[in-house]
């Protein structure tokens, strides 16, 4: 199995966390290729941001899912919480696409009823509770907690607030009630695993969620959308795309307009 996992921010320091983290939780015949967004903002923080990085995203999914690329790949995780251009990306390729959020709060749900968000910004918030509402989750959600001072850096957040992240969770767990905690956000991986025993409940990492949840539904083997609202795009005009875009839209859409008609069944009368 070969699995793209995009970074859709521009850090690459961030992109280095997310490979490590992604190697530690791959299964050892999965293949990784880690690819960090051409263009967009540091570290994404609102909807806005997050409507830039779609499309950086969308291009490198088309890179790497058109055609005969030799480095054509069977899944894809889009690598940074509140899932960028999700879940409109599934509608492009024929492979899985899944965002770290999607993934995370799937796994939350398996393990626990009420869960909480240890956030890495104040800003966030309002976004990542749109993205759980999103998928019909609010209920569940017991409260989002985040730092609220000046981060120093991104590719630094775990070792600048290692202690107050720790704080958060437990605080979460102890004064909202959260069955399971996740850690969001790329600037996160990882640290799952050194908080490992400090807090009481699970806790939930959005990259190795992202890469186990995505290695199960590629093995699923459950078909591909040809009909219904994540179908590909109708077939129209198109302007300016780059040339692997245009070319992932066009397959899609010629797989879905050569897809056999469902067989009529016929009644015979004697």
């Amino acid at each position: 199995m070969k699995l793209l996992i995009i970074n859709p921010n521009i850090s690459d320091d961030v992109t280095a966390l997310i490979q490590a983290e992604a190697l530690r939780s791959a299964g050892p015949d999965t293949e990784l290729i880690v690819r960090t967004a051409s263009y967009g903002v540091e570290y994404i923080e609102t909807r806005f941001e997050s409507l830039i990085a779609a499309g950086a995203v969308a291009e490198l999914i088309a890179d790497y899912t058109e055609g005969g690329n030799d480095n054509r790949v069977d899944g894809v995780v889009v690598a940074a919480f509140g899932d960028p251009g999700m879940p409109a990306l599934k509608e492009l390729v024929d492979v899985p696409v899944i965002g770290i959020t999607e993934a995370a709060l799937c796994a939350a749900a398996l393990q626990g009823h009420r869960f909480s968000i240890i956030a890495i910004s104040d800003r966030i918030t309002a976004w990542y509770r749109d993205c759980v509402e999103h998928f019909g989750l609010g209920g569940r959600l017991v409260s989002i907690r985040s730092i609220n001072q000046s981060l120093h850096g991104i590719g630094s957040v775990q070792q600048d607030f290692r202690d107050t992240l720790l704080a958060l969770s437990r605080q979460a767990v102890e004064e909202d009630g959260a069955d399971v905690v996740i850690l969001a956000g790329a600037p996160l991986a990882g640290l799952a695993r050194d908080l490992e025993g400090q807090i009481p409940v699970p806790v939930v990492d959005g990259i190795s969620a992202g890469i186990r949840m995505t290695e199960a539904v590629v093995m699923l083997q459950s078909g591909v959308h040809r009909q219904g609202s994540f179908a590909p795009p109708p077939a129209k005009k198109r302007k300016g795309l780059r040339e692997s875009l245009d070319a992932a839209l066009a397959t899609a859409q010629a797989k879905v307009a050569g897809a056999a008609a469902p067989a009529t069944a016929s009644v015979s009368k004697k």
